[in-house]
């Protein structure tokens, strides 16, 4: 009685490739453990335990044990069902007023009956229709989306654990940059007033120097406010209390930055790669086959009952099955005529819910469509401007070291030496924050690709910049290049 299966236009219209595709390497998506490409152990290790620990997690796996029973309720309707029951009962009634006079013969007033009764009950309706059939597949189908959603949510909380744990990582590197800043511009703003009062400078610049340090102070405790509350944020993920985190985060810090491209495959992968868009799939199809149900709920219903057992006047009678057994058969013919239009208002709700599933469909792939290719060009950009600034990095270093060499020949000035050195401190800022950028633009692709990243796969070989490197920024917690 379902409709047949049909796939919406939207989604058929999807088109053979992304815009982007140029940006990704072409080849066959495989997302396994990518994470383990930026060789952190600290990194793997929340990842792991968040998936394993992760409350959301947890959640969601009940949400699809109580759907996997629900479809077994559904079942249930398809199999005879069968009962077991006994009873014993005791009348006592008077014989005044009665015709047939008295039945005693001992001139007793009353009638007393004991009977006890034992017997086994099979019950079954035959879905001539499918309506059974179609409401346990579509439980079943519900089943399945709720395993999706699972996994969506598995997905998520990695995602949401890598794009904490750098932020983390980011903040406290700007924290430590910051610091050092300080110190440059409060040894700068010292001198700057030695020489205001020897008359070398006016108040001007004395003044600036000073409210650039101010400035640089007062940033200080949002940011530490800031790693504050990405370490509560990591720990929720991870279900545990921040102070449980202390031990790993005490660790030094410092992914790699991993600039290969991502194979983003064909666009009609995300269909089945992505695990949001395939469980608003399965619930298409479980909307689909309650209309059938729904329809074949016009229809009439046929259903067999048997009971076998025995009868007797006390107990041992109950279990004479040879001399006092019974047996009935009832075959029920039921067809609805007039119930008020609560079948075709039954049938009108199914199709306007298949019709609501159907929209939720195409919104999830074309959704997913658009993601991929946003995360495609940002990747691309976040590399981009990841390498402008190391290069704009290197020529603050040549600028420091020339002041240096400067100062150390006594023909150059101290105060442009912290200048200078001023300045590397706030590129290395911004690289700090553009290696971050980087590092969630790659995971921003992975996460719109979707696909299986449960653990046992294999990162594979990566291209990558080793962000230890003395002549590269790191992403670590504070320790010095």
């Amino acid at each position: 009685m379902a409709p047949d299966a049909r796939t919406p236009a939207r989604v058929e219209q999807m088109p053979e490739s992304f815009a982007q595709a140029e940006l990704a390497e072409t080849g066959e998506y495989t997302p396994e453990n990518w994470w383990r490409a930026f060789e952190d152990p600290v990194l793997d290790d929340l990842v792991e335990k968040a998936l394993a620990s992760n409350l959301d997690i947890a959640e969601s796996a009940a949400r699809l044990r109580q759907a996997r029973a629900q479809a077994r309720v559904s079942r249930a309707a398809l199999v005879p069902q069968t009962s077991l029951a006994g009873d014993a009962s005791e009348t006592s009634s008077p014989l005044a007023g009665l015709a047939f006079g008295d039945l005693g013969g001992g001139g007793s007033d009353r009638i007393d009956n004991e009977a006890y009764t034992l017997g086994a009950t099979a019950s079954y309706e035959l879905d001539l229709f499918g309506r059974a059939r179609d409401d346990f597949r579509a439980a079943r189908q519900d089943a399945i989306a709720s395993e999706r959603d699972l996994k969506t949510v598995q997905l998520s909380t990695a995602a949401e654990t890598i794009s904490a744990y750098f932020d983390y990582v980011d903040t406290a590197r700007q924290i430590a940059l910051t610091e050092r800043t300080v110190e440059v511009l409060r040894d700068r703003a010292n001198r700057t007033d030695e020489r205001f009062e020897r008359g070398l400078v006016d108040s001007l610049e004395l003044y600036q120097i000073r409210q650039d340090l101010r400035s640089t102070e007062s940033s200080l405790p949002q940011l530490r406010s800031t790693l504050v509350a990405t370490r509560s944020r990591l720990a929720l993920l991870l279900g545990a209390y921040p102070a449980e985190l202390d031990e790993a985060l005490s660790q030094p810090l410092r992914p790699r930055l991993v600039f290969e491209s991502v194979p983003s495959g064909l666009p009609i992968a995300i269909l089945a790669q992505r695990p949001d868009v395939a469980a608003e799939y399965e619930r298409l199809e479980a909307a689909r086959l309650r209309i059938g149900a729904r329809r074949a709920e016009r229809f009439p219903a046929l259903s067999f009952t048997a009971t076998l057992g025995t009868q007797g006047a006390d107990p041992a009678g109950a279990f004479d099955f040879a001399t006092n057994w019974t047996s009935s058969l009832l075959a029920a013919f039921t067809a609805p005529l007039f119930d008020g239009g609560r079948i075709t208002a039954n049938i009108a709700s199914a199709r306007a819910t298949y019709d609501q599933q159907a929209a939720a469909y195409a919104r999830s792939v074309i959704t997913a469509f658009g993601e991929v290719e946003s995360a495609l060009a940002d990747y691309e950009q976040q590399r981009d401007r990841y390498a402008l600034v190391s290069e704009q990095l290197a020529e603050s270093r040549g600028s420091l070291d020339l002041q240096s060499r400067r100062f150390a020949a006594g023909t150059g000035d101290y105060l442009a030496y912290l200048d200078a050195l001023r300045t590397v401190y706030g590129v290395e800022t911004n690289l700090s924050t553009a290696a971050r950028a980087t590092a969630l633009a790659r995971l921003g692709l992975h996460r719109a690709l979707g696909g299986d990243w449960s653990p046992g796969g294999a990162p594979g070989d990566a291209r990558s910049v080793d962000m230890q490197r003395s002549d590269k920024t790191t992403l670590d917690n504070g320790e010095a290049s």
